[in-house]
């Protein structure tokens, strides 16, 4: 063929590039390999699937004792739980994001000033804190009082198993957690109108409104939080 031949170095590139565009990065593979072999099983997708989450307990006694204990999805965090109060068979069911640090001393959900807020607002509508079941999506504070992304949904699912078992006749959502706990939505998509939750005990009216210390923080929001106690009630043809 000559010691001279030319090449169409064009042509050469173009030949490489089509061959880098079909996935070729080697001329041969480091160790022999069978063409003719059956391809391997595929790896169980079991394998790969995440440990499976233990089932909550079924009963409200057996529930309070869990939402407390070492195998809540929050018992890592700092600070004492705090455990939801009231009656097992309240009509109306109270929901926060998580207890503030006067409820951490005093053991008690709403303690303190917004305690103290709260309870008017129950009186505003007939009602008294000891006819109420007040729960929060949280049994401890988080760091900064914001719940973590991470752990949102499964706190939701055991938000939402803690209501099934209360089985409410109505439930009000303070906050914006709580709302994307029972709603899937914040608390200004979901305000202004009552929603229902549904259970195998049948439905729940609930309302979104305003947690306590907003509206010690605004005032001027009270307006607001009083419509939705109608809302609340009215709901309920009372």
């Amino acid at each position: 063929m000559g010691a001279y031949q030319t090449f169409d170095a064009a042509l050469v590139a173009s030949a490489l590039d089509w061959w880098a565009d079909a996935g070729v990065d080697l001329l041969v593979d480091d160790v022999p390999r069978d063409w003719f072999a059956a391809p391997p099983p595929p790896r169980p997708a079991a394998a790969d699937a995440p440990p499976p989450v233990p089932a909550l307990p079924a009963t409200l006694e057996a529930f309070a004792a869990w939402r407390t204990g070492p195998d809540a999805p929050d018992a890592g965090w700092s600070g004492a739980a705090v455990a939801a109060s009231g009656p097992t068979d309240a009509a109306l069911m109270v929901l926060l994001d998580c207890p503030d640090r006067e409820d951490g001393d005093a053991g008690a959900l709403l303690a303190g000033i917004q305690g103290r807020l709260f309870d008017r607002m129950l009186a505003a509508i007939g009602l008294s804190r000891d006819a109420v079941h007040v729960a929060a999506v949280c049994a401890r504070r988080p760091i900064a009082g914001r719940m973590p992304r991470e752990v949102e949904a499964r706190l939701g699912e055991v938000a939402r198993h803690h209501v099934e078992l209360v089985a409410p006749k109505r439930l009000l959502l303070l906050g914006d957690a709580t709302s994307r706990a029972i709603l899937g939505m914040e608390r200004g998509a979901a305000r202004g109108r009552p929603h229902q939750f549904q259970h195998k005990d049948g439905i729940t009216q609930v309302v979104a409104s305003l947690h306590p210390r907003l509206l010690i923080e605004r005032p001027a929001m009270k307006a607001e939080s009083w419509r939705d106690l109608r809302l609340l009630m009215g709901d309920a043809g009372e």
